[in-house]
């Protein structure tokens, strides 16, 4: 069983932003393994499929960014998803943009949605694909960066960080996640 989740907020008019490239990646990889996110529980959206003998979840949390371990707790014990068959996948200011970091745990390193999910599932050990986007370089606020889209300038390198990022993903339902960052770190 796995479980991928992609942080973001709901509504249209965060799609596209630095903050929803969590939900993005959960998009495509919807749409790469052909499993429509089509139904509601605990205040998220989710699919649910079978990819080469393994069943797969993907998950958007509708909450808002800052209470993502609202929908995510609960959501994993009712569905009785192991901590080591998640990934969660969210945006990263200190990585450049399109850029992937890949690790086992760590802190919340100033992220509210990483913060809620500690906060609900008790522990800071889980697998997660930090998404670069960079930081403010013209002295704007970080909440302001954060809901603002990415330049044209950016775009090439997103696409490709949204394909790897989907890619790693994939590659988890078949390997080690340690295989995976070995592959994906960078």
């Amino acid at each position: 069983m796995k479980l991928f989740i992609g942080l973001g907020n709901p509504g249209s008019r965060f799609d596209g932003t630095r903050h929803n490239i969590g939900f993005e990646v959960i998009d495509t990889l919807s749409d790469s393994l052909n499993i429509p996110l089509q139904q509601t529980k605990f205040k998220g959206l989710y699919g649910t499929g079978n990819v080469n003998g393994e069943k797969v979840f993907l998950l958007k949390p509708l909450t808002y960014m800052n209470l993502s371990g609202e929908c995510i707790g609960p959501f994993m014990d009712y569905f009785q998803i192991p901590l080591e068959d998640m990934i969660v996948v969210y945006d990263d200011l200190d990585t450049i943009p399109g850029k992937l970091r890949l690790r086992t745990k760590g802190s919340a390193g100033g992220h509210n949605g990483i913060k809620s999910m500690i906060a609900h599932l008790g522990t800071q050990e889980f697998k997660r694909i930090r998404f670069g986007i960079g930081r403010p370089t013209n002295q704007q606020p970080v909440p302001d960066f954060v809901l603002n889209r990415f330049s044209k300038e950016e775009s090439v390198d997103i696409e490709h960080g949204i394909d790897r990022s989907v890619k790693a993903c994939e590659a988890f339902i078949e390997t080690t996640f340690d295989k995976v960052m070995n592959k994906f770190n960078g």
